[in-house]
């Protein structure tokens, strides 16, 4: 159990002695830091972007930042050493202090968010991932990423291709935290690994297949295989070309037709005749085409009429009979005689 208890405080040891640096050198940017322990002492190597900030006018500074870790924290024989970094661009911790720095003088969140993410990848970063969480409108704690590119959120490659940042920005209405996760440039993922065949690997690694490097010849790469040919051609033969698509392939001895036929199922037009129109019968040999398609193809052609049959003549023996009398409407009625006259009148 005591050296469980020794593992935990050396490590609180070196967590407030980076609290502490990071504050000192705030304003030379402050990158990371690394302790290792040697036999002559306790090697401090500082991350700065301007290493002149902490070395200082003769190097006062960096003196009295070496007594203090050795009397405060209680380092052995402590030395600094001050290392610029390459591109601050990327390097997480970096960037998250510029980003709260942004936000205290009053930027707008999402505004730095994405101007920071933009920032970090036009450096040739694979990857960006950044988390703004407090109060940022209002009374009412909110948490806001943003996110562009490849990023890794658990194993073995988040280990090594990540690094991480954090940093506290003090608003008005209370502390925002802002964490910043940037994937490095050289960062090899497993999907990215290139297998070699064996000739390749024994061109590289002589000494694992056990010959002599000047045995070893590489050679080229293989050609792709050409596509197979479909199974309805016949191959070509010496002079002849090839089918179209919707050309019968010509037989031996018969040269292939210049033009295809417009469809499967027409005939190929002969010199001096057009091809047939839609909906019109192919002509045959010795015969001219038609003029005007019909105007239903799909109607058969009407048949000729019979001729009319006459009717049979009567027979002579049987005379025609005449029409009968058509019999009166009314009979008439009889006139009445003449009244004979009176005497005397």
């Amino acid at each position: 159990m005591a050296s469980e208890r020794k593992f935990v405080a050396e490590n609180v040891r070196r967590v407030l002695l980076k609290e502490y640096l990071m504050k000192e050198v705030s304003r030379a940017g402050f990158g990371g830091l690394d302790i290792q322990r040697t036999p002559l002492g306790t090697h401090v190597i500082l991350i700065t972007e301007r290493p002149g900030l902490v070395i200082g006018r003769r190097g006062q500074t960096i003196k009295n930042l070496t007594t203090v870790i050795e009397e405060r924290y209680g380092f052995e024989k402590p030395w600094m050493d001050v290392v610029e970094v390459e591109n601050a661009s990327l390097n997480a911790q970096i960037m998250a202090e510029k980003l709260a720095f942004s936000l205290e003088r009053g930027w707008h969140f999402r505004r730095a968010g994405h101007s920071t993410v933009r920032r970090v990848m036009d450096a040739g970063a694979r990857g960006c991932h950044i988390i703004v969480a407090g109060k940022l409108t209002g009374q009412r704690h909110r948490t806001e990423k943003f996110k562009e590119g490849y990023i890794k959120f658990c194993g073995e490659p988040r280990v090594l291709f990540v690094e991480r940042g954090y940093a506290v920005a003090k608003l008005k209405m209370g502390v925002i935290g802002v964490t910043v996760e940037i994937m490095r440039p050289d960062s090899k993922l497993p999907a990215d690994t290139m297998i070699l065949n064996k000739t390749e690997a024994a061109a590289k690694l002589p000494d694992l297949f056990g010959l002599p490097p000047n045995e070893v010849k590489e050679q080229p790469p293989a050609e792709a295989p050409a596509p197979p040919q479909k199974q309805s051609q016949r191959p070509s033969r010496d002079g002849q070309r090839p089918p179209r698509d919707g050309q019968r392939p010509p037989r031996d001895g018969q040269k292939p037709a210049d033009k295809p036929a417009d469809k499967p199922g027409e005939r190929p037009a002969r010199d001096g005749q057009r091809p047939p129109r839609d909906g019109q019968r192919p002509p045959r040999d010795g015969q001219k085409p038609a003029d005007k398609p019909a105007d239903k193809p799909s109607e058969r052609p009407a048949k000729p009429k019979a001729p009319a049959e006459k009717p049979a003549d009567k027979p002579a023996d049987i005379p025609a009979e005449k029409p009968a009398d058509k019999p009166a409407d009314k009979p008439a009625k009889p006139k009445a005689p003449p009244k004979a006259k009176k005497e005397g009148e």
